[in-house]
């Protein structure tokens, strides 16, 4: 299986890149800002054909190029209903700040043809066996997508799609709009503990790490039910939106 990932312009959001093998029908997972000219160098020279757009949550950052994605290609984009209006509004979810520094000076489209995610599914697309968990926390339709690992360069039997709500030594914030803290806690007590130590998380912001490595070092995974009672003693500063 081949997995390439790359840092958008904006905020460094991770796009990956999914297939079977070079050049096979693939996914693309959360295209940001400034991604289209990146993301068809690593189409073409894996000579891969996107066969649809998942993606984490509906933040701007990891929607923004959906649209243009999407439509050269005729193919769907995938989001958890809970997050669906962010991509006609993607101005529900931004803080003040956010809102003022955009000032709708991006130019913005929703996807022709979205298609919903739920909690269990598992989705079969361009040859891959994708699971779907919805993690909200960092918003209210955050998802983790998961797949085996075989035949790619990580020692390991799962990948896991982790979006914003789980980073290397670190979590989302939880204080945008549709954010909660209590929902994160419950996320990462009931969707990322259980995962095994060698499964492979590849964030939507920062380096990979693995389940194993951030239940050890990572104070919200360690703490967890010490941070349940005091998010703010010990813990490391939250990231993305």
């Amino acid at each position: 299986m081949l997995v390439v990932g790359f840092p958008a312009d904006a905020f460094e959001t991770n796009c990956y890149v999914v297939a079977p093998a070079p050049g096979e029908q693939c996914v693309v997972v959360d295209p940001g800002i400034g991604v289209l000219d990146r993301l068809d160098e690593v189409l073409a020279e894996h000579r891969l054909r996107p066969a649809a757009v998942l993606l984490t949550h509906g933040h701007l950052d990891h929607t923004f190029s959906v649209a243009p994605v999407c439509g050269a290609r005729g193919v769907t984009a995938y989001v958890h209903p809970a997050d669906r209006e962010m991509l006609a509004d993607p101005a529900k979810a931004l803080s003040t700040d956010l809102a003022a520094l955009f000032g709708g000076r991006l130019p913005y489209a929703e996807p022709e043809d979205v298609a919903e995610l739920t909690d269990g599914a598992t989705l079969a697309l361009a040859g891959l066996e994708i699971s779907v968990d919805h993690a909200p926390g960092h918003t209210g339709g955050s998802v983790l997508f998961r797949l085996p690992a075989a035949g790619t360069t990580y020692e390991a039997d799962e990948l896991c799609l982790s979006g914003d709500v789980l980073f290397a030594g670190s979590i989302g914030r939880t204080d945008l709009p549709g954010g909660s803290l209590p929902e994160m806690l419950a996320s990462l007590r009931d969707k990322i503990l259980p995962l095994a130590d060698d499964t492979v998380v590849l964030p939507g912001h920062g380096p990979a790490t693995t389940i194993g490595r951030e239940r050890a070092g990572n104070p919200y995974l360690r703490q967890l039910r010490e941070l349940s009672r005091d998010t703010s003693r010990g813990a490391a500063p939250n990231r993305g939106w």
